[in-house]
């Protein structure tokens, strides 16, 4: 199997009466799942997707998002999944910045969308023909799926079998230090094979029932999730919204065993109240990462939780989202203190100044190199030869050390970027949008140390003559152009920013502050 169409295919076929998606809406079988995408990619055909057009996809964790997706990449579309928590500003860029042809989206965003309606999109966006809502707006989803009539299943039988492994299948956008968004190019090939080794590194077995409260438009939702259950032929389980009550509800009636999410997901559940009168019992293993686990936490878990094995993992969406892991078995003091070792057909190093390896224990960038690098940012040839050397080297902007056995210990980063519960937050993005208030003439932010998130944001403020912004108003301001998570939890405003010699904003000062 070689392409995500394949791998569906070969899944109805082992497992055709398993269940393969359980959601409020409905539980759903690998043979029913199978005849619901393709019944999406006729209707897809009917409506001019090409392969090769990109197609937004602006849902939660339903049952919606999973058959558009795999209906999509089953013609040979690229699937352009958008942050949920993405306001009107953010999600239009990500659209226009790919050229989408075509949208579906939960009703949920329609109001935050240019023109308010589907239809007032195409005067913001020209290259989108095509809007599909999951409501009952404008094309809604039974009106599209009946365009399936239109075409025979030969036609999506054929179209599936000419995806290619080299094919893109979607584009995941990351923001870097210029403070907007880029696309990152995934194929068929390289995230069915890596997603194979991440199920195969921690342990997922066929008879698993993953609860999967990351986002789908996340890498750690989409791929190591749903593609990831698709080809152990497990059971996904995904939460529409992340809800402490829900989440422990679903253990128990669904009989979870398997759970990947950010520490601070299993940090709410351990702090929830009740906890205690839970049922636990299935619960078996659970991937975390994105930020250090503490070792106390990683106790905490086998102990109050539950969970036989835990596993830390480390990647970034440019490798994928996965390049080392620690493995099922490996001590605590491994699995809370590093990220484990590198995947196979995956070399990582910690390199210099210089660009030259280190020695074990030294303190350096970290590098990527192998199948699962990214083949480019979308249209964005200058950000990709700066990420990524002539010898295939991904420059992480991660700092970090290797020790003996190869184990990877994530120590600080290069950029500027944090993380939120889980999300990567870059203050160039956030930056820019504060100095775009009126009150404002300078804005550095930085991340601070958070016992609940792992790291919060705090932004310095300088304000601009005659005029005196609260920080209420300010982060008032963020809220409407900021996803939740990228929202600073304070302002604290200056006289001035600490400079360096050269005029530089010292980030280092400013995170000493507090």
């Amino acid at each position: 199997m070689s392409t995500i169409p394949e791998v569906l295919r070969a899944a109805a076929a082992a497992a055709p009466d398993r269940e393969v998606l359980v959601t409020d809406a409905a539980r759903v079988t690998f043979a029913e799942l199978a005849e619901q995408v393709q019944v999406f990619a006729r209707a897809a055909l009917a409506s001019g997707v090409q392969p090769g057009d990109r197609v937004g996809v602006w849902a939660p964790n339903t049952a919606h998002w999973v058959v558009t997706a795999l209906g999509l990449v089953s013609v040979g579309a690229i699937v352009v999944p958008v942050n949920t928590r993405f306001k009107a500003e953010e999600a239009t860029h990500v659209l226009a910045a790919t050229g989408a042809s075509m949208l579906v989206v939960d009703d949920l965003f329609l109001a935050g969308l240019p023109g308010v309606s589907p239809l007032g999109l195409l005067g913001d966006l020209p290259e989108l023909r095509t809007v599909v809502t999951t409501g009952r707006s404008a094309l809604t989803w039974q009106d599209f799926l009946a365009r399936a009539d239109q075409t025979p299943c030969a036609a999506a039988v054929l179209a599936a079998a000419a995806v290619s492994p080299e094919d893109p299948c979607d584009i995941v956008f990351t923001s870097g230090t210029t403070g907007r968004p880029k696309g990152v190019i995934a194929r068929h090939g390289a995230s069915v094979r890596l997603f194979q080794s991440w199920a195969d590194t921690v342990g997922l077995r066929s008879e698993d029932r993953m609860l999967v409260v990351a986002p789908f438009f996340h890498t750690f939702g989409y791929k190591a999730g749903l593609l990831a259950c698709l080809l152990q032929r497990a059971t996904l389980v995904p939460l529409r919204v992340f809800d402490v009550d829900a989440a422990l509800a679903t253990l128990a009636t669904e009989r979870i065993s398997v759970i990947p999410g950010p520490p601070t997901l299993y940090s709410s559940l351990l702090e929830h109240p009740g906890l205690a009168g839970a049922d636990l019992s299935s619960l078996r293993l659970a991937v975390t990462g994105a930020a250090v686990v503490p070792t106390a936490l990683i106790a905490r878990m086998r102990d109050e939780l539950g969970f036989a094995e835990v596993v830390t993992a480390y990647g970034l969406t440019e490798c994928g989202g996965f390049a080392t892991a620690c493995r099922p078995g490996d001590p605590d003091h491994v699995i809370s203190l590093t990220s484990g070792r590198a995947v196979d057909g995956v070399e990582v190093v910690v390199v210099g100044a210089d660009g030259l390896p280190l020695p074990m224990g030294q303190q350096g960038e970290i590098w990527v190199r192998g199948y699962a690098v990214m083949s480019g940012y979308w249209q964005d040839e200058a950000a990709t030869v700066e990420a990524v050397d002539t010898d295939g080297w991904l420059h992480t902007g991660d700092i970090g050390i290797l020790d003996g056995a190869g184990n990877l210990q994530i120590t600080d980063r290069l950029k500027d970027m944090y993380v939120v519960g889980g999300f990567n937050a870059y203050p160039a993005e956030i930056e820019q949008v504060l100095v775009r208030h009126p009150g404002v003439a300078e804005a550095a932010v930085v991340g601070l140390p958070d016992d609940r998130l792992g790291e919060i944001g705090k932004a310095y403020v300088v304000a601009r003559a005659g005029a005196a912004p609260s920080t209420a108003e300010l982060i008032a301001w963020c809220r409407e152009l900021l996803a939740n998570y990228k929202v600073p939890r304070s302002v604290e405003l200056l006289d001035a920013l600490p400079r360096n010699a050269t005029g530089k904003v010292t980030k280092a000062a400013l995170r000493a502050r507090g």
